[in-house]
């Protein structure tokens, strides 16, 4: 399954808190589904690269060659005035979309370093062009953004948006996503689940069945429902409608975080977040908005904002989940145009990956 040197070492998923090095950014063009609406997505890349600089490097890619220079141009020169040069990563690279967190490489910790995986990606499914997309990784990998850290081919479909670690040897999951037969259809859970402990280290999977957001095209991924904070906590959506069709699937969902145990055996601490109010596009259909597709990045935290009411409520919560680190409101409404939302359109890349 895995192709490449097998590292023999000590493999370790970091929790997002971990020290980082870099965020990668997959810049949309008008070969993606943000054609019509690049003029409204393009400031939402930029404020979050902007959010991202100030604390460690930006590593872009995107298929114009031409709007690269010019992002790489007024990044660094933005970079530059602000004090932190030299952070700007660019490379052009041929892509579909712009999903980074789910084709971006996963990267391990071993006792000989970063280790960076290269799962396949299949557009959550086949629901969508995906050749590109999946071939990127090699793409910034054989241009040298990731300097001497290895790179491993893993015969496996896995988004970086389908789990959460606590970086201590616990993976959060969905069964809607990870069981889906369209991603692994020879694998079931016990084969998944012996994969993904070789592969990425992990001991255990807490399985979430329950949980679920309209337009939501990725067959309800973890980091739109429920994210670890720390090893013992985690924050989750919840619904406090009856009248809303949200509110039996997230209920049960809350149901089972609540039986949920650490590894010690201690209950998790839970915090629910804020639900937002309703956003439909032009067609009246439901848009996937939430407040746990928030990036945690070295001393801040990037929150996802949609211009309603609860905003002010979400950027609260988020204060007293995280009190050492900056919390940094970014309105993502027109990224929710095309059903994702901040930590969609980003990836991490931990400490030693990017210098």
């Amino acid at each position: 399954m895995i192709q490449g040197d097998v590292v023999t070492t000590k493999r370790v998923l970091p929790a997002e808190w971990a020290p980082q090095s870099a965020v990668m950014l997959t810049w949309p063009h008008p070969g993606t589904d943000w054609a019509g609406l690049i003029d409204e997505v393009e400031p939402v890349f930029l404020d979050i690269a902007k959010a991202v600089l100030p604390h460690e490097h930006l590593v872009i890619s995107c298929e114009h060659v031409v709007r690269l220079q010019e992002l790489e141009r007024d990044l660094n020169r933005y970079a530059e005035d602000n004090g932190f040069p030299g952070r700007v990563r660019s490379v052009p690279a041929p892509a579909n979309d712009t999903w980074a967190r789910d084709h971006g490489p996963i990267t391990i910790l071993t006792d000989e370093g970063p280790t960076l995986l290269d799962f396949r990606f299949n557009a959550w499914g086949g629901k969508f062009p995906w050749e590109k997309d999946d071939a990127l990784n090699n793409h910034l990998f054989n241009a040298g953004v990731f300097g001497t850290t290895r790179m491993q081919q893993v015969g496996f479909v896995l988004e970086g948006g389908s789990f959460e670690s606590d970086g201590e040897g616990t993976l959060l999951t969905t069964s809607e996503c990870l069981l889906t037969p369209t991603r692994n259809p020879a694998m079931d859970r016990t084969a998944i689940e012996q994969l993904l402990s070789e592969v990425l280290g992990i001991r255990r999977i807490l399985w979430l069945n329950h949980g679920y957001l309209a337009g939501d095209d990725t067959d309800s991924h973890i980091d739109t429902l429920a994210r670890f904070c720390a090893p013992d906590h985690i924050c989750y959506v919840t619904c406090p409608d009856v009248a809303d069709e949200h509110y039996s699937a997230l209920a049960a969902m809350e149901e089972e975080l609540q039986e949920f145990r650490q590894a010690d055996g201690a209950p998790y601490k839970l915090t629910p977040l804020p639900w937002p109010d309703a956003i439909h596009d032009e067609d009246g259909e439901r848009l996937p908005a939430t407040y746990a597709n928030f990036l945690i990045i070295n001393e801040a935290v990037l929150l996802p904002v949609y211009g309603v009411d609860q905003d002010q409520d979400a950027i609260a919560v988020m204060k007293e989940i995280f009190p050492t680190r900056e919390i940094v409101p970014i309105n993502c409404r027109p990224l929710i145009r095309q059903h994702g939302s901040l930590h969609c359109v980003t990836m991490q890349m931990p400490a030693g990956v990017v210098s």
